[in-house]
């Protein structure tokens, strides 16, 4: 195959799949659904993270903000919920699951509506485990 030059790569040109720059506005909108993610708990804020972080700045400090906060409530959400099952005590944890749930909700939309003004939001409450 190297015979051919569609073949052959250019060891000075630059790799063409790599995944071009966010655009501000794009840098925006991206770290805006990071926050608004934590509605749905930590998952959405990690897939930003991880497939934007070298593509926009803002982007990669506000997703990695939204998945410090909303990592350990999800946890303890889950957990609870599964806690839920438990004969007798079982509704309590399903209350605290709930309040966790409306917790994470409320903190998300007021963080996802700062940021989506361009400006970066810290949470009250974090535990920055990924830095």
């Amino acid at each position: 195959m190297s015979d051919y030059p569609q073949y052959r790569r250019d060891r000075n040109r630059p790799d063409d799949s790599a995944p071009a720059p966010l655009t501000a506005s794009e840098d925006r909108q991206w770290a805006t659904l990071a926050h608004f993610g934590g509605i749905l708990g930590f998952v959405p804020s990690l897939l930003i993270y991880l497939y934007f972080k070298d593509r926009g700045p803002f982007t990669a400090q506000e997703s990695k903000e939204a998945l410090n906060f909303t990592l350990p409530p999800t946890v303890a959400a889950i957990v609870f919920n599964f806690l839920a099952l438990v004969p007798f005590v079982g509704s309590v944890f399903a209350v605290l699951a709930t309040l966790i749930w409306i917790a994470l909700t409320v903190y998300s939309v007021i963080a996802g509506i700062q940021v989506n003004r361009g400006q970066p939001y810290q949470y009250q409450y974090n535990l920055h485990l990924i830095h």
